[in-house]
């Protein structure tokens, strides 16, 4: 291996241990490092994609407990699990995951693909995925590269590019625990070599840094537009009215949310508003109270029969605002 920035070949070892040592020792406790079924991991990494552990944190339990195996996944309808993946966002990862497990059972016969080549060949995973399941599940030799692991490598070897950032860290990567080590840098950068100002006193690898926090990439993260929106809350007896985006929607097809009104010429009582943010636009979201029908083609839904829709996370927020569901 070549030499990449201040590493040497002679202290890659000595690297690779103390960051296995402080991940042994400091490792955060959650549920998917207490598993190595790939039906598992798998689920959490698409989970993770582009989404907060604190987020996912309360659903990813609760979906297993929906969908126990890959089998169960398979038979389930997309809309059921369109409904337990309501309020994690992008949707499509929740599609790709079902059209996945279906290859998976029908055919493959239930049988998990143990490398990270193969993975990428199922809907919705590409190479940090792939990666991902294959060197904790299975023990392949395959390094990860997420935004954590590049700021880490970007400092400690002073790589620049993506493609060095890919070759270092295969290089840096202890073949012994790939798994292991691949989860104790992405936690690194998590928890110590974080954006901004680094934790660089914490650092178990920080006499191997050629940076010391400094020269990694800079967070430029884009201002959050400010919107108001306004939506109908209508109830009759135990049901409220909800309408289905159409079908050929570019976002969140098929789910089910309230009849969007006008905030310009509303005149009707506002209930309670709430935050939402998607992506850089935060939601400051007014909910209107209704007695009658909205202007709306859409549908009434008894109270017990809500929370199995699949539910946009805003229309999720509001149900939970309004007491409807829990």
């Amino acid at each position: 291996m070549k030499s990449q920035g201040s590493l040497s070949l002679h202290s890659l070892p000595q690297l690779q241990r103390a960051l296995l040592a402080w991940y042994d020792q400091n490792r955060r406790d959650l549920p998917w490092r207490k598993s190595r079924d790939p039906y598992h991991i798998w689920v959490s990494e698409i989970m993770l994609q582009q989404t907060r552990v604190a987020a996912v944190l309360p659903r990813y339990e609760k979906f297993l407990r929906r969908f126990p195996t890959v089998q169960k996944l398979a038979s389930a309808r997309v809309t059921s699990v369109l409904a337990e993946w309501s309020g994690l966002g992008y949707y499509r990862r929740a599609r790709n995951l079902h059209a996945a497990a279906k290859e998976i059972v029908n055919e493959r016969a239930g049988v998990f693909p143990r490398s990270s080549d193969t993975w990428r060949k199922l809907p919705g995973i590409g190479r940090y995925t792939a990666a991902a399941i294959a060197s904790i599940a299975f023990g392949e030799p395959v390094a990860v590269l997420d935004g954590n692991v590049d700021r880490v490598l970007r400092r400690v070897l002073g790589s620049h590019t993506v493609r060095e950032s890919w070759d270092a860290a295969q290089q840096i990567l202890d073949h012994k625990r790939p798994g292991d080590f691949n989860q104790a840098i992405m936690e690194l950068g998590a928890t110590i070599c974080v954006p901004g100002e680094p934790l660089c006193s914490q650092c178990p690898i920080g006499t191997f840094c050629r940076t010391r926090g400094r020269g990694g990439p800079r967070s430029s993260k884009p201002k959050q537009r400010k919107v108001s929106s306004s939506f109908a809350l209508a109830t009759r007896g135990d049901s409220v009215f909800l309408v289905q985006r159409r079908a050929d929607e570019s976002l969140m097809a098929g789910m089910w949310e309230f009849p969007a009104i006008d905030s310009s010429v509303r005149s009707t009582e506002v209930l309670f508003t709430v935050r939402h943010s998607i992506t850089v636009t935060d939601y400051v979201v007014s909910v209107v109270a209704q007695s009658a029908n909205p202007i709306a083609k859409g549908t009434w839904v008894n109270y017990a029969r809500v929370s199995k829709l699949p539910l946009t996370g805003l229309a999720k927020k509001i149900l939970t605002k309004a007491n409807i569901i829990e």
